[in-house]
């Protein structure tokens, strides 16, 4: 059994937590991922209030573990989502795409464990001295928006630079990745391309097909001219993507280009117009079973690993 400061801050079994993915990681994910031990997010992403707190509406339906919700801070309603997840008591909060220290006051008050994801020990370092309880270390080598440092690099810069619990994210899909994690410093891993394959995941059949048809180089990082590289599967849409942001194209119509592509991959598995995200471990997706045994497989992996990590030393 694999017992962290995370498994005992928020009361869940195994230091496991599902990324919030926008447009894929619903009540219905987030619920199947606690009721296996682990933590599940629900993913705001640039949705409205309404549909943040049906699916935590849902989860609660479905489980009466912790669950989480991430809430992107750059979308246009997250003041709105802010508020939906404090009337509706979600304990767990994860943020991502900007600063979150002018929500971290009131968090606090409510009794909500804040767990900022960063990508730099700056961040880091700015998160911890704003009250939050954890942080989740992001590597370049996940899926969706992405930082500069790969997550082997990340991880011990982060682990040295805060007395917080870390958990590792990007690049991490079996239990050698989580053993290695906690090695590096680790206290618990997020994974998030790895639960595309799992069976209450609701992305269309397109995505779940190339999710586990992909193989190691079947990811590319565009955006980066636009100062938000995102990485996908090297798709169609990709491709004309990345020739755009080499072009004369201005940056307004650049923007434009991907605005709903990420909803035709998801809802409407538009394979020729959609963003697919993924990250690079996607090659070691490769079927589809229940979040619940996805959990326990990866911790049930670790474990040994773990214990025998002894016999390489003298």
């Amino acid at each position: 059994m694999i017992k962290t400061r995370i498994t005992e801050l928020l009361g869940i079994e195994y230091p496991v937590f599902q990324g919030g993915m926008a447009w894929i990681s619903d009540g219905r994910l987030a619920a199947a991922v606690s009721e296996g031990g682990g933590l599940g997010i629900i993913a705001s992403g640039s949705a409205d209030a309404d549909y943040v707190r049906k699916q935590i509406q849902i989860a609660k339906s479905l489980t009466e573990k912790p669950f989480g919700v991430n809430i992107m801070l750059m979308s246009p309603h997250a003041d709105e989502v802010v508020a939906v997840a404090a009337d509706e008591g979600v304990k767990v909060i994860t943020t991502g795409a900007g600063n979150p220290a002018r929500y971290m006051k009131m968090w606090k008050e409510s009794g909500a464990v804040v767990i900022p994801v960063v990508a730099s020990v700056a961040m880091a370092k700015m998160m911890t001295r704003a009250g939050a309880s954890a942080l989740i270390a992001e590597g370049g080598e996940s899926g969706g928006h992405v930082g500069e440092l790969t997550t082997m690099v990340l991880v011990p810069l982060i682990a040295d630079a805060t007395n917080l619990p870390v958990i590792a994210a990007g690049g991490i899909a079996d239990g050698r990745a989580f053993a290695a994690s906690m090695m590096l410093g680790a206290e618990g891993v997020q994974m998030g391309t790895r639960f595309l394959s799992a069976e209450e995941c609701t992305i269309s059949d397109t995505y779940r097909e190339k999710i586990l048809k992909a193989g190691d180089l079947a990811t590319a990082v565009t955006g980066k001219r636009l100062g938000h590289p995102v990485r996908s599967l090297r798709t169609q849409f990709a491709k004309e993507y990345a020739k755009a942001e080499y072009s004369a194209m201005p940056d307004d119509e650049l923007e434009r280009l991907a605005v709903g592509t990420l909803r035709k991959a998801v809802v409407d598995g538009n394979a020729e117009e959609g963003c697919f995200l993924a990250g690079q471990v996607v090659a070691r997706v490769n079927k589809v079973e229940p979040a619940a045994a996805i959990v326990k497989s990866v911790v049930e992996e670790a474990e040994p690993i773990l214990k025998g990590a002894g016999k390489w030393v003298l």
